[in-house]
């Protein structure tokens, strides 16, 4: 197994390094009435407050904030609402907790230019890559944030119909590959893979793609890890969502061996100790 891929980045967050030599945990704050994972919905400022506390407290140094479910079949919202919900959510993360690193998950331009230049917002978070906004690319470009990019076959309404793939891998890279260098021509800086866990893939698509995770280390960029609680966990142990933390840790885990620099999270105590227990075991070297 490779050890210590990727340990040397950093990513410009509002004009300061965030050095990725130690991983990094990104707090999932969903501000969606349907969410998979009941625990994670937040829908009242006090629920929204209190969840933010938790996060930063439990050792996140970044909030995902969603205001548009992507689960599998998950209900199409319009911009005006997605917009409405994450003004009132960045208005209080602001008001309470002005130097909390946000990041927007969104898969829309103007969403993204709103969240950024009215709110301060640090990251975009884009499932489609670019693929369901052809203003997303420039106005990344224009904004000059991180952002992430992650790999989906499909929209999340078809996504999980019937994943088919001639060569997984192949058909990943080539897709981040062609991403990557559009981003770059555009002038954008700090690009982050995420390699799309649960995201039109099937449950084995999923653990091959775990179990080529270092492979990722070709692009040279930083890599995030989103698998918290999902089904690829909880269809494999014949669990819940709610009885999946263990298996979170453990994928978690094995995501850190193979060089993943940011973990998304629901459940941020558990993949910051996960983090320390990785960090120690490779400070010590044999002599």
């Amino acid at each position: 197994m490779h050890m210590g891929i990727n340990n040397f980045r950093a990513i410009n967050v509002n004009g300061q390094l965030m050095e990725l030599q130690s991983p990094q945990v990104m707090g999932i704050l969903n501000i969606t009435p349907d969410s998979f994972y009941a625990g994670s919905r937040k829908q009242t400022e006090a629920d929204i407050l209190s969840r933010t506390r938790q996060i930063l407290e439990e050792g996140a140094s970044i909030i995902d904030i969603g205001a548009y479910s992507s689960r599998p079949n998950a209900e199409h919202i319009s911009p005006d609402e997605e917009m409405q919900r994450l003004r009132t959510a960045l208005h209080l993360i602001n008001r309470d907790f002005p130097d909390a690193v946000i990041s927007i998950d969104t898969f829309r331009a103007d969403v993204a230019r709103m969240c950024v230049e009215e709110y301060g917002a640090a990251i975009i978070n884009d499932i489609s890559a670019g693929q369901m906004d052809e203003q997303m690319f420039t106005t990344i470009a224009q904004l000059g944030v991180p952002y992430i990019i992650m790999h989906m076959q499909g929209t999340p309404q078809d996504m999980q119909t019937n994943p088919r793939y001639e060569n997984l891998l192949k058909e990943v890279f080539f897709y981040f590959s062609e991403k990557v260098q559009r981003l770059r021509d555009l002038g954008v800086k700090d690009i982050i893979l995420d390699p799309g866990f649960g995201f039109g893939k099937t449950l084995e698509h999923n653990y091959q793609l775990m179990n080529h995770l270092e492979e990722f280390s070709v692009f040279d960029l930083p890599l995030l890890v989103g698998i918290s609680r999902k089904s690829m966990i909880y269809k494999l142990l014949g669990n819940t969502p709610e009885e999946a933390l263990n298996g979170t840790s453990i994928l978690n885990t094995i995501a850190l061996l193979k060089g993943a620099n940011i973990l998304r999270v629901h459940d941020v105590k558990a993949a910051t100790e996960a983090i320390a227990i990785v960090q120690k075991m490779k400070s010590c070297n044999a002599f």
